[in-house]
């Protein structure tokens, strides 16, 4: 099927608001070539379980497309229209597996040498796209706090070497009720700006205590029950001999139903953002550092979020992959010192995924060795390079991050 052969009737296997968006927007769907056409579907039959400022993404990119006169339309699409697509992949079911399409047209364009077309092509289109877009400013700077070395008692490892020239290393942070000082600060921004999704508390082990509504909480140990069932479906699957590309596209067809969870409204997209942790990410499933690290970039990358904090736990020493999947040891062995030093590089990353979003140059970041007296903080107001060797409690250098 050609898009101009869309009709209303071809997204009735859409979830609902999927399947409203798609009809609303048909004549304009019809007249997109059928190398970009699918890329762009695969946004919308993920609506129902879209963050927010995803939708109001896709919502701009409609706007954007909308907008555009036929001649403006027809040189925007001109690129993907000049590729040339395979009788085989023009026969691909791409209403209903757009994402099936998406892989098999990158091997096609690899295969025919129209990869470097088809990306200068997307980057020159997302250039626009994103110019377009009127950033506006947020409620209240962004804030992430990055929680690290529970279960260490000490350590000779140089800590966030990578953050210090960012900010300033604080050297005599007063331990004592740390966590609830952060926790405090979080819930406190939570309630002053109760948008969804814009407060995050990510835990490797068992959450701390935190009585606020408005915050979005996943913790490790709350979905063990979702990982044991995961990791005996990836066990079977791969005893059936398939390779790594067939498991991993089987993973991404797992949905919550699947795995037993039944959900609505903002606790189904929520359940839906944590399937989505632990079947695209690599290691999320066995190792808590790599949850945490991949739930933090995940968050910030789509729900963009004012307020998220990432607590690392202590991890399951290394292993084989057929122990990771299979259950190696009868009884878990935890690495305390392992799950720091990822901590470490984690918070590096996440650091870096934050400074990718909009407002990044008035955005705030903190890392904490937890229940020790190590700390960098990140801000405007603070010198990078610099230290500080005062004793702070958590709740005063929390008052300097937010100056």
């Amino acid at each position: 099927m050609q898009p101009a052969q869309l009709t209303a009737a071809s997204f009735t296997a859409y979830p609902p608001e999927a399947r409203e968006a798609a009809a609303s927007e048909i004549e304009l769907l019809k007249r997109l070539p059928l190398a970009f056409l699918p890329l762009l579907l695969r946004e919308v039959v993920a609506l129902d379980s879209k963050f927010p400022v995803e939708r109001q993404e896709l919502n701009h990119q409609f706007a954007y497309l909308r907008g555009m006169t036929d001649s403006e339309l027809r040189r925007t699409m001109s690129p993907f229209e000049s590729l040339r697509l395979s009788p085989e992949l023009e026969r691909v079911d791409w209403v209903n597996s757009p994402a099936d399409f998406s892989e098999q047209l990158t091997a096609h364009l690899w295969a025919t040498h129209q990869i470097d077309t088809f990306r200068n092509a997307a980057v020159q289109y997302v250039s626009q796209l994103n110019a377009s877009n009127k950033v506006e400013p947020l409620a209240v700077p962004r804030l992430t706090i990055v929680i690290a070395g529970q279960g260490v008692t000490a350590t000779n490892i140089p800590l966030f070497r990578k953050l210090r020239p960012q900010g300033v290393r604080f050297t005599h942070v007063n331990p004592d009720k740390g966590n609830e000082a952060i926790l405090a600060l979080v819930a406190r921004r939570a309630t002053a700006h109760p948008l969804p999704f814009a407060h995050w508390y990510v835990d490797g082990g068992v959450p701390q205590p935190v009585a606020c509504p408005e915050l979005a909480c996943l913790s490790y140990a709350e979905i063990e029950g979702v990982r044991t069932s995961l990791l005996a479906s990836m066990e079977s699957i791969m005893r059936s001999g398939v390779g790594p590309e067939a498991l991993r596209t089987r993973l991404a067809r797992v949905r919550p139903v699947d795995l037993g969870i039944q959900s609505t409204g903002r606790a189904a997209i929520l359940d839906q953002f944590k399937i989505g942790v632990l079947t695209e990410g690599s290691g999320t499933q066995v190792y808590s550092t790599t949850f945490v690290q991949w739930s933090a970039r995940e968050i910030l990358r789509r729900a963009q979020p004012l307020t998220l904090v990432a607590r690392y736990a202590p991890r399951l020493q290394e292993q084989t992959i057929q122990q990771m999947i299979a259950g190696g040891h009868p009884k878990p062995v935890l690495d305390a010192e392992g799950a720091l030093r990822d901590a470490d590089m984690g918070a590096y990353y996440t650091w870096i995924n934050q400074q990718r979003l909009s407002n990044s140059e008035n955005s705030r970041f903190l890392v904490w060795f937890e229940g020790h007296s190590e700390a960098v903080a990140v801000a405007p107001s603070l010198k990078g390079g610099t230290m500080q060797g005062s004793t702070v409690t958590m709740a005063e250098l929390l008052e300097q991050l937010e100056a």
